[in-house]
């Protein structure tokens, strides 16, 4: 086996490539969106995943670009403060761990700039239909020719087209959370300087850090809802949703609403988790979210990714395609159990330091 096609340049698809490369294989990713995705909310990398970034050359690169939080406040829906801690911050945990928070769009970044100039990337385009037999995959694209490869690998997300092509609907494997979330940029017109502030009241609430120098906030709006139709290309319908549900939150969240409308990085989604018998079918398998999203409740999202890309490929690298895919499903199912649980073992509230302690290693590279 050779080539490989991945759906996906967020992290795990990059990822991924970049381990390929090193041993020997020949990958091409095809992402829907015109260049790399920018925006996107803070995300933390622990545990085995550091080892993995350490090992690609980026620990120090990350640690450059890490946020930097002295602490957070919580307030009521009124905007009076609850409490205060400065060892800890909501989107990242105990402040004095040796986990790194950075933004999506810096490791993305970083993952770009280590695999651009030898891997193939197809922007702009994406899977339209996949047919595979005993010697390869055979795809066509919504816009470029069609092409034959050995493998084709699903990392694009917890909407995954490869994943709906080679599994069925999205509804057999996606889980509702209950809660819904908003990630988007304004302007630091709170004038926060390296400390988080959030709030909630009822069934709403979000929260804002300053990043970028304390120049820019990326902000945090969500609600408890049970499952909503809607529809995940129309941005100004997500926007009326959370504007409907977050409305009656005080303090500063109307001006923080009146900053998503004109947000050119809106992002909305369900917190939900995939779960699923089996991550490949013949010469398919899937990646990160699109075969076991933890959803951003675990804190842990990105470090399966990280962690399942350098498992993939090592395994790929060993052996045939299905002795592969077996060892890799073998390898990661553990680690992801332990790390999905993380987000449902305490809903509404943080995992026991116990149980993150235990997700966080458990699995050797």
């Amino acid at each position: 086996m050779t080539t490989v096609l991945i759906s996906g340049a967020s992290v795990a698809g990059p990822a991924l490539a970049y381990w390929l490369r090193r041993h020997g294989l020949t990958p091409t990713v095809v992402e829907k969106a015109p260049e790399p995705r920018a925006g996107g909310q803070a995300i933390d990398i622990r545990g085995v995943a550091l080892d993995v970034v350490d090992r690609m050359g980026l620990l120090a690169p990350l640690r450059e670009v890490r946020t930097r939080m002295r602490g957070m406040s919580m307030l009521d829906g009124a905007g009076n403060e609850l409490m205060r801690s400065t060892e800890h911050a909501m989107s990242s945990g105990r402040l004095d761990n040796d986990d790194i928070e950075v933004l999506r769009e810096d490791l993305t970044a970083l993952l770009y700039d280590r695999t651009g100039r030898d891997v193939e990337y197809v922007f702009g385009d994406s899977i339209a239909t996949m047919e595979q037999d005993d010697h390869g995959v055979h795809v066509t694209f919504e816009r470029a020719a069609p092409r034959t490869f050995d493998l084709v690998v699903g990392a694009d997300g917890l909407h995954s087209t490869v994943r709906r092509l080679a599994f069925g609907p999205e509804a057999e494997f996606v889980h509702h959370l209950g809660t819904y979330l908003s990630v988007f940029t304004a302007d630091n017109f709170l004038d926060l300087e390296d400390w988080q502030v959030w709030v909630r009241e009822g069934r709403a609430g979000g929260g804002v850090y300053p990043v970028r120098g304390n120049t820019e906030l990326r902000v945090n709006l969500g609600f408890e809802a049970e499952p909503i139709p809607y529809d995940h290309r129309d941005l100004d319908q997500q926007r009326r949703l959370v504007a409907e549900h977050c409305g009656a939150l005080r303090w500063e969240v109307p001006r923080l609403l009146d900053a998503m409308w004109k947000a050119p990085d809106f992002y909305f989604d369900a917190m939900a988790q995939v779960r699923m018998g089996s991550w490949s079918r013949g010469r398919v398998t899937l990646l990160g979210d699109a075969g076991y999203c933890a959803s951003p409740l675990s804190g842990q999202g990105t470090s399966l990714a990280l962690v399942g890309a350098y498992v993939l490929a090592a395994e790929l690298a060993a052996g045939d395609v299905a002795t592969a895919l077996d060892r890799y499903e073998a390898r990661m199912r553990p680690f992801v159990a332990l790390n999905q649980a993380l987000a449902t073992e305490n809903p509404g509230g943080p995992a026991s330091e116990e149980s993150v302690g235990r997700a966080k290693h458990a699995i050797t590279l």
